[in-house]
């Protein structure tokens, strides 16, 4: 670190001891010996904490997944509301989703560890910072002896604080503002010296794994909006469904059925396309839009389709991503997952391509279709 590094993160790890030293300035020797010692003790007992919620989460986690399993709670049917719709997507996310199902339990855990042991913590952090109060508390030595403490417990403080930044730069390297936190010369001189010999090879291995494993529950959690945004459905939509699936008895026959009749009778909006290419102009459309004017682009495609399958009983989801342009490129693009119990795995299936070929769980599906939550379309 130079002289000349005005890093904002650099500024606020020396405005955490500067601030720290003046405490300890003014409170003195003994009141700075206390709040140090408040300090190792807060911090010990929230480590504690952590580290035994964690433990629960882990030993808790299967047991819970196989209980909410029993529940067989099953997906609201169309018409349902947004609220009975946001519930279940939250049930089968905790149901489905270990990291999610493991970062519920662990709030859990922590905040009923930290309730139960708050007010005895507490208890014991008085009793323990008592001695401290025969510390000479006032005079020019007892200010100085307060500042040097005062110091230590910023350089405790920031040290904490470079943690939970050098656990964020570790998770997410390509996240905001992650390349500006690695320009902090400080930064780098605390995490290459303390966090990195005690953590740099855990994270290393383990980080991009669990990054990847996080992203991909994100994505599964994102692509469920649409069962919320769509889920008070029109009459018209919710018969047609039940109609066109009427001879059916399997969930594969039901899919493939609606997958007919969506890539037949829905248009593709070309005039849609070039209003957003060329004006910037995006046409919302629900799914009752797309039923009612047959008309629409790959994602209202995929929402009717998707509407249309809940109706009839069916879990499915909204894909998002790019797909193959047939000239050497890919683009925005949307589709369908829908899940078949007879088989037990998610089908895909492209409606909006269905007039080109046949786009019902055809093979290497993957080599055209890429999935990618966070690209609008």
């Amino acid at each position: 670190m130079t002289s000349l590094d005005t890093n904002l993160v650099t500024l606020a790890l020396l405005a955490v001891v500067a601030v720290s030293l003046l405490q300890g300035v003014w409170r003195g020797a003994s009141g700075s010996a206390k709040r140090l010692f408040l300090f190792v003790a807060s911090t010990a007992m929230t480590l504690g904490s952590i580290a035994l919620a964690a433990w629960i989460a882990s030993a808790a986690s299967q047991p819970a997944r196989e209980w909410l399993q029993a529940r067989e709670w099953e997906q609201p049917p169309a018409n349902s509301s947004g609220f009975a719709q946001l519930g279940y997507t939250v049930y089968a996310g905790i149901r489905d989703l270990p990291l999610l199902r493991f970062a519920v339990l662990f709030l859990l855990g922590y905040l009923l560890i930290r309730l139960a042991i708050g007010r005895i913590g507490s208890l014991l952090a008085r009793i323990g910072a008592v001695p401290f109060a025969l510390v000479p508390g006032g005079g020019a030595v007892s200010r100085l002896f307060g500042g040097a403490i005062g110091a230590g417990l910023g350089c405790g403080r920031a040290i904490v604080l470079t943690a939970v930044l050098f656990a964020y730069c570790s998770l997410a390297p390509q996240g905001p503002y992650a390349d500006y936190v690695e320009q902090s010369g400080l930064y780098r001189e605390a995490a290459a010296r303390i966090l990195e010999p005690a953590a740099g090879d855990l994270l290393a291995a383990q980080a991009p794994v669990f990054a990847r494993q996080m992203q991909g529950e994100l994505d599964q959690l994102w692509q469920k909006r649409y069962d919320v945004i769509d889920a008070d459905l029109p009459e018209g939509i919710v018969l047609a469904a039940r109609e066109i699936a009427s001879g059916e008895t399997s969930d594969n026959g039901k899919a493939r059925a609606l997958y007919d009749w969506v890539g037949t009778r829905i248009a593709y909006d070309y005039d849609k396309v070039d209003a957003y290419e060329n004006r910037g102009e995006w046409r919302e459309q629900t799914p009752e839009d797309t039923f009612r004017t047959r008309l629409g682009v790959c994602i209202d495609y995929s929402r009717l389709y998707a509407a249309m399958a809940r109706s009839v009983g069916l879990e499915v989801r909204v894909v998002t991503g790019l797909g193959y342009d047939g000239f050497g490129g890919y683009g925005p693009h949307a589709w369908n997952e829908v899940y078949l119990s007879e088989e037990s795995r998610w089908l895909p299936l492209d409606s909006t391509w269905a007039k080109t070929g046949n786009w019902y769980d055809p093979p290497r599906f993957e080599d055209t279709h890429v999935r990618d939550a966070w690209e609008a379309l």
